[in-house]
């Protein structure tokens, strides 16, 4: 009997150490991919709340659906939420993590894209 307790106890050590690693990995955003896009405004979509489902993102009125590229150039459809609508033309790099989905946001010049995703784009015309 004390040595079922003993495994019962062991058994539980390590799915909650288990648990808490998840939980830290999760929450830490390690096991990101960042992907690089251009905002084009004909793909943003307005949307109103969604009546009743708790939104942890905060208020995001925006919804753009994007082509994007990874650093070795391979595309996916990417969905994210902005609080106004983008630039348009601008270069963005989107934060992305299985599961949670874009992490974060931010404006880049041409130049920081990884030459794959160059390959995708056109120089733009300067100022």
């Amino acid at each position: 009997m004390k040595k079922q307790i003993k495994i019962a106890i062991g058994a539980a050590a390590v799915l909650l150490i288990g648990l808490i690693g998840f939980c830290t990995w999760f929450l830490s955003g390690s096991g990101s991919t960042e992907y690089y896009s251009q905002i084009d405004n004909s793909r943003v979509e307005q949307v109103d709340a969604k009546g009743g489902v708790i939104s942890f993102k905060g208020n995001l009125p925006y919804s753009y659906t994007l082509t994007a590229y990874d650093e070795k150039g391979s595309e996916k459809k990417i969905t994210f939420g902005t609080s106004r609508e983008l630039k348009e033309g601008a270069f963005i790099r989107l934060t992305v993590m299985p599961v949670r989905g874009v992490l974060d946001w931010s404006e880049v010049q041409y130049d920081e894209l990884p030459a794959a995703v160059q390959a995708h784009y056109t120089t733009p015309a300067s100022d």
